[in-house]
């Protein structure tokens, strides 16, 4: 269910009336968080990063549109998050671009991968991470190098680590103001 606008938006100024299309962004992609605080989170860094967020439900929270509004706080529009009732509908959306998966079952290392500007960056349950099906689904599988003996980085630092290193990369950061 997409709870935020179009892709296509009507602009309308004294100087012109055109369809604007909104440009492609970095997506980042939650399956089934258990955390809500985490969503919080992954909504702020999406948001400070200009960055689209989709989850995979079922969350191991209510994911109701009160409860989005008080996890998201000022982190970012909890409108504009696109949700998916399950893996299916998610695989059956037919979007484009790489599902890269970060785990930490054997992958690349970060530092090693070339990303590209319309890459789907997938993101594990903090409990479980994501089953072997969507392993086996991922284009590419990338891990995040840590300390010997470390277990996992929290998922939003998972993202935010992620997220910059993939926008810088393609180059897309957003501008210093």
């Amino acid at each position: 269910m997409w709870l935020g606008f179009p892709p296509f938006i009507r602009v309308k100024t004294p100087q012109c009336d055109t369809l604007y299309q909104a440009p492609k962004s970095m997506k980042i992609i939650l399956y089934q968080p258990d955390m809500p605080g985490n969503l919080g989170a992954v909504m702020r860094s999406c948001a400070c990063f200009g960055a689209e967020l989709e989850v995979i439900e079922p969350c191991g929270f209510p994911l109701t549109a009160k409860a989005l509004r008080r996890t998201a706080m000022d982190y970012g529009a909890p409108e504009t998050l696109k949700r998916h009732s399950s893996w299916d509908t998610f695989a059956a959306d037919g979007e484009s671009g790489r599902l890269v998966l970060f785990t930490t079952k054997g992958a690349t290392p970060l530092t090693d991968f070339q990303f590209r500007p319309d890459d789907r960056l997938l993101f594990g349950r903090e409990s479980a991470g994501v089953p072997e099906n969507l392993h086996a689904a991922a284009d590419a599988r990338v891990i995040i190098p840590i300390a010997a003996g470390a277990r996992s980085f929290n998922l939003a630092t998972s993202v935010a680590i992620a997220a910059f290193e993939a926008l810088r990369q393609t180059e897309s950061l957003p501008k210093s103001q």
